[in-house]
């Protein structure tokens, strides 16, 4: 199936989109597809550091006490100046979801497939959070693969790849302009290495290679898993992204 064009709807339906396509994924490489001794899990974070998906989150869950006590706001709504209300993209980010792949020699992360979505691009600061996790990541010898399905903006002219690669090689990167859309995937090292493919709206998503050690990698299979992702969008998105309406 064709790649669509995500940029014409709202940052929600693609956000429903991402999490059962990081499902698909995760089904697809604990299916058989990853070596024994590795698996991948959905993990969800909202920092903007590579260490809170460096460990497994075990922590209790936040309840409320019975007694709630204080004062309700609908009651007396407090005296300020400014109320400020997060962004739809905000609550977007703070749920993402990653795909992390472990071994099962003391559960350590080995690699991370990020799926961008507009909330990584929606402001100076999304995209820099984005770019530093993925540097994080690669300096720390985590392998990472980077699906980015979102043309470049103004505050990544040359899309997110061209951002991170710019840390590790100072020289110009420039991305095809026919063809937006960017795929890498990078094996970590002293001197990591980047394999990197670009699409346009309308080609069908290649495989990508996601490292596990030492050079040693197998192939996402991210057209399966798009499919497969796309048949649970609702009828009405899916017109509206095939402009049949």
């Amino acid at each position: 199936m064709p790649v669509h064009d995500w940029t014409r709807v709202k940052a929600g339906i693609f956000h429903d989109f991402h999490n059962a396509w990081i499902t698909h994924l995760k089904e697809t490489l604990n299916g058989g597809l990853l070596p024994k001794g590795y698996y991948a899990l959905g993990e969800q974070h909202a920092g903007r550091l590579i260490a809170d998906i460096l460990t497994l989150h075990d922590g209790e869950p936040r309840t409320t006490p019975p007694d709630k006590g204080g004062v309700a706001v609908a009651d007396a709504p407090p005296q300020v100046g400014r109320k400020m209300v997060a962004s739809e993209n905000a609550a977007y980010r703070a749920l993402r979801r990653t795909l992390a792949i472990r071994h099962t020699s003391g559960h350590r992360l080995v690699a991370l497939v990020e799926i961008v979505s507009p909330a990584n691009k929606d402001r100076r600061q999304s995209v820099q959070d984005f770019v530093e996790k993925a540097i994080g990541a690669l300096r720390a010898g985590c392998h990472l693969t980077v699906v980015d399905m979102f043309p470049p903006g103004i505050d990544d002219p040359q899309g997110m790849h061209g951002l991170i690669w710019e840390y590790f090689d100072p020289e110009d990167y420039l991305m095809p302009a026919a063809k937006p859309l960017t795929l890498a995937s990078y094996c970590a090292g002293d001197v990591p290495e980047a394999y990197v493919a670009h699409i346009a709206l309308g080609d069908k998503i290649p495989e990508m290679p996601l490292f596990l050690h030492d050079g040693h990698y197998v192939n996402l299979p991210l057209a399966a898993t798009y499919d497969a992702a796309w048949r649970g969008v609702p009828q009405y998105w899916q017109q509206v992204l095939e402009a049949i309406l």
